[in-house]
């Protein structure tokens, strides 16, 4: 048997003595009484004592049932009080997890609107390259770069992947790009995340796989890494247009080839969890999230 006494009994038992019914402890817990008296028939069990004695058409407290109920009381009341101000704390707040480069690179510029448009909200960003876990992880929704596709998550395309190529300016004069075959001559910078190298390369350059091994390359396990070494003129980058667009807005980054764009199965999405109620700060943060990317090219 174990240590511990069944939890369900004893919240039944609290609501039963208090109540001094079983039909009105079932009532307060939406349950059927005959729910009640089994689940105080457990706790007897485990006790090894009653606690109620049962009448034709009332149950009475045992003088064990009434000394029992006034020591574990305060304990629940414990629980009870601890649940609710954590509650609290998370009710007016947002807790999302996002790709390092993304909440870089997109959504930092962004989210002081959010608490603008909802100041009682605390919102709390993590970056992570990490697949959220929603049974295990302090999260309430999260962005994902995968293919969309995941059981018992609810996800909503925000952004749908391409894979662009992008330099500084210096570079591409340096090395004179002018058509995707010199590409040959340049350092590929290989996001991991975004590795579409040779779909490409076989797309738009017209190399075959000798020619593709052949040009030098420096993989990268982070977007943000990759972007700063083209920026500082290490090479080549693919990257998701939405994550360059700044720094090519203030020329540091320069796309090269805009017409050769690769199409990729993969996209930002928006996920949580398919059959739980989302709290309310959360839908105002999915919804407000939603306009937001409203203004990204999907």
């Amino acid at each position: 048997m174990p240590d511990v006494p069944p939890l369900k009994a004893l919240h039944a038992f609290d609501s039963a003595i208090r109540l001094n019914s079983f039909s009105l402890a079932a009532e307060e817990l939406n349950v059927t009484p005959g729910a009640i008296g089994q689940q105080i028939r457990k706790l007897e069990d485990w006790l090894g004592v009653l606690l109620f004695t049962r009448h034709v058409r009332r149950v009475e407290p045992t003088a064990d049932g009434l000394a029992y109920a006034a020591r574990i009381r305060p304990a629940l009341a414990q629980i009870t009080d601890a649940s609710l101000a954590l509650r609290h704390q998370y009710a007016q707040s947002v807790r999302v997890v996002m790709p390092p480069s993304f909440a870089a690179k997109w959504f930092s510029k962004r989210m002081s609107r959010f608490l603008i448009a909802h100041p009682g909200t605390e919102l709390h960003v993590g970056s992570s390259s990490e697949v959220a876990d929603f049974g295990r992880d302090p999260v309430d929704i999260a962005i994902r770069y995968f293919g969309g596709d995941a059981e018992n998550l609810q996800s909503i395309l925000l952004h749908r992947g391409q894979a662009a190529l992008f330099c500084a300016p210096e570079y591409r004069d340096r090395i004179g790009l002018s058509q995707p075959a010199d590409i040959v001559r340049a350092t590929l910078l290989n996001d991991t995340l975004h590795a579409w190298w040779p779909e490409w390369l076989g797309t738009f350059a017209g190399l075959d796989n000798n020619q593709i091994k052949a040009i030098r390359k420096i993989d990268v396990d982070l977007t943000s890494v990759a972007i700063e070494s083209a920026i500082y003129g290490q090479g080549i980058l693919m990257a998701v247009p939405l994550l360059a667009q700044e720094d090519v807005l203030q020329g540091k980054l320069v796309p090269l080839f805009p017409d050769c764009v690769l199409a990729v199965p993969f996209g930002y999405y928006l996920v949580h969890p398919k059959n739980a109620e989302l709290r309310g700060q959360v839908k105002l943060f999915r919804d407000w999230i939603l306009n937001e990317a409203q203004d990204i090219s999907i």
